[in-house]
């Protein structure tokens, strides 16, 4: 079974401490924390191996390029993709999502067609399609939650029909932890000739995802919240969609042919590469997912299923306190929302800050989410392989302490 413990001790700024409390990190879903190994890919690049990749003909460029490449296979065998040559490198998940609203979504959407998205969607895979919308004037419609923000998937027979051109779904939500049940969507969207983008920002990090076993037409992700660096992003696409796209942007190395009058652009992966990548994030992946292969994400899922038990029974126990999000564990990975009654979100997580434990508050760029549950937004601890049950312990005795302020406080 996997040891955090263990596990932990490969993670350096798990050993330090934060306001002089010995540091417990359980914002992994902003952003995970990165171990020694992915740290010495970065600074190997920078001090023996930097240089521009595809371009120069000398030793360490051609090393560059090799190592760069050698991520994109190591990609592809990770998500079941058929070859590199479908993964393109990214920003992160949300630019991955604008790349195929800005060249899919500008050639194939136009007036009156539909999209369809769910009310528990990130900014990041509602905000392009409403500037997609506006410009094609198209229509978004959304798969409703339920009140334990399960999807209703009842409704997807009146929602999905002729007129609708793609359906986009997160695998797991980052507001409440919800995995949704993927297949059935999927099999929805195609019956009526749409695609399916996958927002795996979530899943790919915590689930263990085969492209073509899912039948995907997208899926994008973000190496940050994987432990790998920020500023690399994945997006994978079905061959033959992704040579009917046009380029996003123009510039270096995604050309075939430049003259005064016209371009011509380069095979995938190129054509929707242009410029200068992240090369030393790139490399550096690889190193993160090699570290997730050796653990094991069905490992990592049942830890997370473990935790995720723990802290619900404690939270549980815990007077005035409202937990989002399904009970079943099965569908629930590694994120705990909750609202302490009378007491602000944000003052929670000063309050915890405090004790050196660090939480996620707001609305997790899920507003729409917040508005269908009417409040603000929420506190929400979120968990990954090096996290512990001493961890939670600490957690719940900084809430009995935010508990114990505030009952003081409305005495008064």
């Amino acid at each position: 079974m996997l040891d955090p413990y263990r596990l932990k001790t490969d993670f350096p700024i798990l050993q330090t401490t934060m306001n002089g409390k010995p540091l417990v990190f359980l914002d992994s879903a902003a952003s995970s924390q990165k171990p020694f190994q992915v740290i010495d890919a970065i600074d190997k690049y920078y001090k023996e191996q930097n240089a521009n990749i595809h371009r120069g003909v000398y030793y360490i460029s051609q090393k560059a390029t090799e190592l760069y490449e050698r991520t994109r296979i190591k990609v592809a065998e990770f998500i079941g993709a058929k070859c590199g040559k479908v993964i393109i490198f990214t920003r992160n998940t949300t630019e991955s999502i604008n790349l195929v609203t800005q060249t899919w979504g500008r050639k194939n959407i136009g007036r009156g067609d539909v999209i369809v998205l769910t009310e528990l969607e990130h900014h990041s895979n509602i905000v392009p399609w409403q500037m997609l919308a506006e410009e094609k004037s198209a229509v978004i419609k959304y798969i409703p939650i339920n009140s334990d923000s399960s999807l209703d998937l009842s409704t997807l027979d009146t929602l999905i029909d002729y007129r609708t051109k793609i359906v986009a779904v997160s695998q797991m939500s980052n507001a409440t932890g919800t995995i949704h049940d993927i297949k059935h969507i999927v099999q929805k969207a195609h019956s009526v000739g749409a695609l399916f983008l996958l927002d795996g920002a979530q899943g790919a990090c915590h689930i263990k995802t085969n492209v073509q076993e899912l039948d995907v037409d997208f899926y994008a992700f973000s190496a940050h919240k994987m432990l790998g660096p920020t500023g690399v992003g994945v997006l994978y696409g079905k061959e033959e969609i992704l040579e009917r796209m046009p380029p996003w942007m123009g510039g270096g190395d995604m050309i075939n042919d430049v003259s005064l009058e016209r371009s011509t652009y380069a095979d995938l992966p190129a054509r929707l590469e242009a410029g200068t990548p992240n090369i030393s994030g790139v490399i550096a992946f690889k190193e993160a997912i090699e570290y997730l292969e050796k653990v094991g994400l069905d490992e990592i899922h049942h830890h997370e299923k473990i935790l995720n038990e723990y802290a619900l029974e404690r939270l549980n126990n815990l007077s005035g306190i409202t937990i989002y999000g399904v009970n079943d564990l099965d569908k629930r990975g590694g994120v705990i929302s909750f609202n302490l009654d009378g007491v602000h979100a944000h003052d929670v997580g000063s309050i915890l800050d405090e004790e050196g434990i660090a939480i996620r508050v707001g609305h997790h760029c899920a507003q729409p989410f917040m508005k269908k549950m009417k409040i603000a937004g929420t506190c929400r601890a979120s968990f990954y392989l090096y996290n512990t049950t001493e961890d939670i312990d600490r957690l719940i005795d900084g809430i009995k302490q935010v508990k114990e302020i505030f009952g003081r406080v409305l005495k008064r």
